[in-house]
């Protein structure tokens, strides 16, 4: 191969011929079907389009038609917009910093007619009729339609046909380009889409004006999502996030249902997959995949979208802010436990829980800061008091509302009391308990049916959000190191730990400069002082220089606090009393991101009076 470079006779350098420089442009911005489809709704919504029809043969790559009825191009300016940087979108530089509409190159149109045949139909509001030009011949011919323009491309990649091999098979591009589409409808609910395929109509939303991003989101993304959905609504004055987020139990096995929009623009942004991600850290499972549908309105000046040219990718100024206050507000609408849903009757929230609880639960509650030495807060409660373990029955007894007393008391109950006992249930979002089995699992009964506990599961994420708590209030204490750890550092490193030093120090952490080349580690926070300080300072250098270092110690802190949790949660065949189970229910009630365990597990489940009916058959 190197024979041949050197055995090739010198060329003197010209300019490339336009065909070549714009087919060369278009392996940018034309990948494939999909990609024209969305160059094109790009356009059509700049247009002030309120209705937009797409129509595809061959998935795609034999024939895209895009229709709209915005405010079509003047007669007189058709042959410009083939041209390639030709727009009416932006004039100045303050403009491009500022820019506001989907599409702002003016590369797409050309972009596209150097490798396929185009023609667009066009009639603005003022014009008597329509005009058609074919981007071949640059003919201008009269033609019939309403205000608006019809864009249409055939046979994608004719001129070019070796990147006419690298598409898949028509059902697979047709899947792409209807997905391009999806993307855009989720964005705008104030605009009807309709999409054809072979001459069959595949899918419809139609608009609503009026709505917020809810009732698409719903029609897009279906009922399922947003049963299994969670609301994001933070407003930070310059920044405001709203939209969905998925719930760990609706964890996907695949990252297909992510959507995350920038000034309504779809985009691929690691910065912002980070901060979605990082929130779902000790409540996913394995490598499941959360579903989202996010929405992120920041002033036009704070991010750059001239980065790529498909324009999927961004950049913000503050781009650390725009991470945590996005993390922030997902772990917001992911911390309020299901359960509170799980009763109509019950609490809304986990503050009315804990206002339900009064002081029944005083003696029950769980101990989330003696690890497993300590073990259950009423043990402790009980020595406290003088009290033997099963003496907390009757304390219970005597603390718990009078319906359930007939539970925990010995002796028969009446049917009156019986139906006291079936009104309490729907008090609570968990219900009351009814025993253990198995050693592991609780039972207990609520207005919608069986709810069945994982109980070390459940106790386990208890201790562990109250084991976050405490350390966040107490703040993050530094550990001074006797010897200072001390390793080879890159550039970037070095470059990293000066600029970031007062960061540094405020997450507990010295790291400063040694000797050329090396970095020495003077001080750690003290919850992490006993792990490997040089690890953990290269992850906070690195995650410093991409996204926020705070996210690499909290992980760093959780993974030692779930640790810790999980030797001081209940263990398995440990017999509980009726008082020490419902003291778990009305934990896992006030406890934020207690449908899992810190590992992802879910703690428990939900049998509806429905199922357990059809189970036996029962009604038919």
């Amino acid at each position: 191969m190197n024979d041949l470079l050197r055995a090739r006779p010198r060329r003197a350098i010209r300019e490339l011929p336009d065909e070549l420089v714009s087919q060369i442009a278009a392996g940018e911005v034309v990948e494939r079907p999909a990609s024209v489809v969305r160059e094109l709704v790009d356009n059509a919504l700049d247009a002030g389009a309120s209705e937009i029809t797409v129509r595809l043969s061959g998935g795609g790559v034999r024939a895209i038609l895009v229709e709209d009825n915005g405010s079509g191009i003047a007669a007189d300016e058709l042959p410009l917009a083939l041209r390639r940087h030709a727009t009416s979108k932006i004039a100045t530089l303050a403009e491009l910093e500022r820019v506001a509409t989907m599409g702002f190159r003016g590369e797409a149109l050309a972009a596209i007619a150097s490798v396929a045949e185009l023609s667009i139909t066009s009639r603005a509001s003022d014009a008597p009729h329509a005009q058609r030009i074919d981007a071949r011949s640059g003919e201008l011919v009269p033609a019939a339609r309403a205000v608006g323009t019809t864009v249409e491309m055939r046979e994608l990649f004719f001129a070019t046909p070796a990147r006419r091999k690298f598409l898949k098979t028509e059902n697979t591009e047709f899947a792409h380009a209807l997905e391009a589409v999806r993307r855009h409808a989720l964005a705008r609910p104030d605009v009807s889409f309709v999409v054809w395929h072979d001459g069959k109509l595949q899918q419809q939303w139609r608009a609503a004006h009026g709505v917020a991003h809810g009732a698409r989101v719903r029609d897009v993304l279906g009922d399922a999502f947003i049963a299994n959905s969670r609301v994001v609504e933070i407003d930070l004055g310059l920044l405001r996030i709203s939209g969905r987020v998925g719930t760990a139990d609706a964890a996907r096995a695949r990252a297909d249902h992510q959507y995350l929009y920038v000034n309504g623009r779809f985009v691929r942004d690691r910065l912002l997959a980070h901060g979605v991600r990082s929130a779902y850290e000790d409540v996913l499972h394995g490598a499941r995949q959360p579903s989202y549908a996010i929405f992120i309105d920041i002033a036009p000046d704070s991010v750059d979208v001239n980065v790529h040219p498909t324009k999927i990718e961004v950049r913000f100024r503050n781009g650390r802010e725009v991470h945590q206050a996005l993390r922030h507000a997902v772990e917001s609408a992911l911390a309020p436990t299901r359960a509170l849903a799980a009763n109509p009757g019950g609490p809304t929230s986990a503050v009315e829980a804990t206002a339900f609880a009064g002081d029944a639960g005083r003696a029950e509650r769980f101990n989330a800061t003696g690890g497993a030495a300590s073990g259950l807060s009423w043990r402790g409660t009980a020595v406290q008091a003088g009290l033997a373990l099963e003496q907390l029955a009757v304390l219970h007894a005597q603390e718990a509302p009078a319906a359930w007393r007939v539970a925990v008391q010995p002796g028969g109950a009446s049917a009156a009391d019986a139906g006291e006992v079936r009104a309490e249930v729907g008090t609570w979002p968990l219900g009351r308990a009814l025993a253990q089995i198995g050693g592991v699992y609780v039972l207990a009964e609520n207005a919608a049916g069986l709810v069945i506990v994982d109980m070390h599961a459940a106790h386990e994420r208890v201790v562990y959000e109250r084991l976050k708590a405490g350390l966040a209030a107490s703040g993050i204490e530094a550990q001074a190191l006797l010897i200072p750890l001390t390793f080879a550092a890159t550039p970037q490193e070095i470059a990293t730990a000066e600029a970031q030093a007062e960061n540094l120090r405020a997450l507990g952490m010295d790291v400063s400069l040694l000797a050329a080349g090396r970095l020495a580690v003077r001080s750690l926070p003290s919850a992490l002082a006993g792990g490997d300080g040089v690890a953990l300072a290269r992850s906070v250098l690195a995650e410093l220089a991409q996204f926020d270092a705070t996210s690499v110690l909290q992980r760093a802190q959780n993974e030692l606090l779930s640790t810790m949790a999980c030797h001081g949660a209940v263990r398995a065949n440990r017999q509980l009393t009726l008082a020490e189970m419902n003291a778990l229910l009305r934990d896992m009630e006030r406890t934020d991101r207690a449908d899992q365990c810190n590992h992802g597990r879910p703690t428990w489940r939900q049998v509806s009076l429905r199922e357990l009916d059809a189970l036996f058959m029962r009604g038919r």
